[in-house]
């Protein structure tokens, strides 16, 4: 086989790794401070917002899917929690029950994963397209965590000894071992997403529907099941983050995650993630969101206008589709060219026999 095809196939297949390596390359060069460790990992803590995103919305775009709310959901989990918080519930005889901090966490993981599971049941059930019922799923979930307090925010989310609830800026700030607890959140999915895709038959069949759906389906692959899995699942990436986000800020905003779901898309496209489905890694899209991250902390650090940073960051993703299409007309190429290689070795063997 021609060694040249082989090369570019190795190059396109490590090319989130070497875009990586050039990101921190320049800004390296460019900022003087950007490779010092307390900035790496800050840096890196940054990456935990948009790797969680990134890990679910693979294993929806693996099933040939789309997820847009990400962001919203995430918006109006920052808003459960910060309702929970500061109002807790309101029972009968007007008392009221205010939940401690690994309550909240669970009620609002709750939360995240029905508003997946209805992502997944209306996509499945109903026959809604994945972009369309996700595109609604996030105005409903933006207006809602609009209505919750009135658009405005839950201030002051530190709880109070007196009703058990305090420590909610362990989740974002705290640290363990001295790495920040988001990014340890991220590495704990990232190994979760690893153990799914490669060591499940959920994996397999992940990555089957992708494929070719109505194989999988002919096989008796159980699609809904799986479709509505994913869903759920991305919806409680997008519920941590949310969290994630209202614990650092100690501030619960409407209007957190606002295109969240732009950076996660992006991440996962830059890992290698076909958008069409069936091919792709979760180790990849982290990847992906360490460039995505770096990138734009390097341009705020470089002084970059707010509004070339959206032009870069939006030329990336598009060169990194069209990059992901050429490796697919290469890879096609390969596999043929290897096929016609195993016809003439055939054809030669045969020869030789009847010689």
């Amino acid at each position: 086989m021609n060694q040249k095809y082989m090369l570019y196939m190795y190059l396109l297949k490590a090319r989130t790794f070497i875009a990586l390596l050039i990101v921190i390359g320049f800004f390296s060069v460019m900022v003087p401070n950007f490779l010092t460790p307390s900035n790496l990992l800050i840096m890196t803590q940054h990456v935990a917002i948009t790797g969680l995103l990134a890990i679910g919305m693979t294993l929806v775009i693996l099933t040939g899917g789309i997820d847009l709310s990400v962001g919203a959901v995430a918006g109006i989990c920052g808003m459960v929690a910060g309702a929970l918080l500061t109002n807790g519930i309101p029972l009968w005889g007007g008392s009221v029950l205010f939940l401690n901090v690994p309550e909240v966490i669970l009620c609002v993981a709750i939360f995240g994963i029905v508003v997946g599971f209805v992502n997944g049941a209306v996509i499945t059930r109903l026959g809604v397209a994945p972009f369309i019922c996700t595109l609604g799923m996030m105005y409903v979930a933006r207006g809602a965590a609009l209505l919750f307090n009135d658009g405005s925010t839950y201030a002051n989310l530190n709880g109070m000894d007196a009703l058990g609830n305090t420590g909610f800026a362990a989740l974002g700030s705290g640290t363990l071992l001295g790495i920040y607890i988001p990014i340890w959140l991220m590495l704990a999915f990232l190994l979760l997403g690893l153990y799914l895709t490669l060591k499940t038959p959920l994996g397999r069949y992940i990555y089957a529907i992708g494929g070719n759906e109505s194989a999988a389906r002919l096989a008796g692959v159980p699609i809904v099941n799986v479709k509505i899995f994913v869903y759920a699942f991305s919806g409680l990436c997008a519920a941590l983050v949310g969290l994630v986000i209202a614990s650092q800020l100690q501030t619960a905003h409407p209007m957190t995650g606002n295109m969240f779901e732009m950076d996660a898309i992006g991440a996962t496209v830059l890992g290698g993630t076909a958008l069409a489905g069936g091919r792709g890694r979760v180790s990849g899209s982290i990847i992906g969101a360490f460039v995505i991250v770096f990138l734009a902390d390097g341009m705020v650090m470089m002084g970059v206008s707010d509004f070339w940073q959206m032009v870069i960051k939006g030329l990336v993703i598009v060169t990194a589709v069209v990059i992901d299409q050429f490796q697919q007309r290469l890879q096609n190429k390969v596999i043929l060219m290897r096929r016609h290689e195993k016809k003439q070795a055939v054809a030669s063997a045969t020869e030789v026999s009847h010689g």
